[in-house]
């Protein structure tokens, strides 16, 4: 394999190098202009978009919602991260790392930042006292959560970058990462042999967080890369991921800030409950 690439000496950013988020890649945090974020009138704030990490926190707070926490009723305002919204002075404020998702909470006297999908799903968890078991299946829904949060950059930041969003493909990395996403299928489809969900036999924030990823790559809807992969290896994995597929809260959380794909899988913004229904009755009047 020949090397065509010899790092400097000392590394320099260069702007504008290329690729899907080339226009707003920099090695410096912080905020790029001043704006504040819009709220609603819910006592949970969440600025994301519908990526597998936002995916986690509406799925989640649709199966709070689901149970009748009318605690967890929340706005979901979109943040564009392609146009650089996640830089902005508001948003920073909530998350200084500017990542989607983040949340606001303000249940109580003190507003509170919740930044990390992980944190925030083991914060509304604690909150509303579901989906997070108490002793030994505590400590194993938490250990599939952090394998999640540790595995995440293999497969979106490695495979998914150098796969699908690389303005050039190179042997090596896809090669690699490729390697490491068929591993941790595999991982996760033995542990799923001899168990109805990741951590058990209850359903917890360790599918909410895993499925975003790993069930929607099986299911064909993440970096087009089923048939690379050849997924169908994967049976429990697959068997897993159709379940939870089905769940009326999953396809609701699969919608919100959604800007991309089928008209009728996107729902920009959730502000209530009924905004669903609204999309529901657009489908059947643009069918007919």
């Amino acid at each position: 394999m020949t090397n065509t690439y010899q790092p400097p000496q000392i590394w320099q950013w260069q702007p504008g190098n290329g690729g899907a988020f080339a226009n707003i890649n920099r090695p410096v945090s912080g905020a790029t202009h001043e704006k504040d974020l819009p709220q609603g009138k819910h006592p949970l704030q969440l600025y994301s978009l519908a990526t597998p990490n936002g995916a986690k926190v509406t799925i989640m707070l649709e199966e709070l919602l689901a149970l009748g926490h009318a605690g967890a009723e929340y706005d979901a305002w979109l943040i564009n991260i392609g146009e650089g919204d996640q830089f902005s002075s508001g948003f920073v404020d909530i998350n200084p790392n500017s990542k989607i998702p983040a949340l606001l909470d303000l249940s109580s006297d003190h507003p509170l930042r919740v930044f990390e999908s992980g944190a925030i799903l083991l914060h509304l968890a604690e909150k509303f006292g579901e989906f997070l078991p108490s002793g030994a299946a505590r400590t194993e829904t938490l250990n599939w959560l952090f394998w999640q949060m540790g595995s995440a950059p293999s497969v979106g930041g490695g495979f998914g970058h150098f796969y699908n969003y690389a303005p050039e493909k190179f042997e090596y990395p896809i090669n690699r990462f490729s390697m490491e996403t068929k591993r941790l299928l595999d991982v996760l489809d033995k542990q799923l042999a001899n168990n109805t969900y990741v951590a058990g036999e209850t359903y917890s924030i360790a599918d909410i967080a895993i499925w975003p990823w790993m069930g929607n790559l099986v299911l064909g809807r993440l970096y087009n890369a089923a048939e690379f992969l050849q997924v169908q290896e994967y049976q429990h994995v697959m068997r897993w991921a159709h379940l939870l597929d089905e769940r009326p809260a999953v396809q609701r959380g699969r919608m919100v800030n959604r800007s991309w794909g089928e008209l009728h899988e996107q729902l920009h913004e959730r502000h209530d409950a009924d905004d669903f229904q609204h999309k529901t009755q657009d489908k059947l009047e643009t069918s007919s």
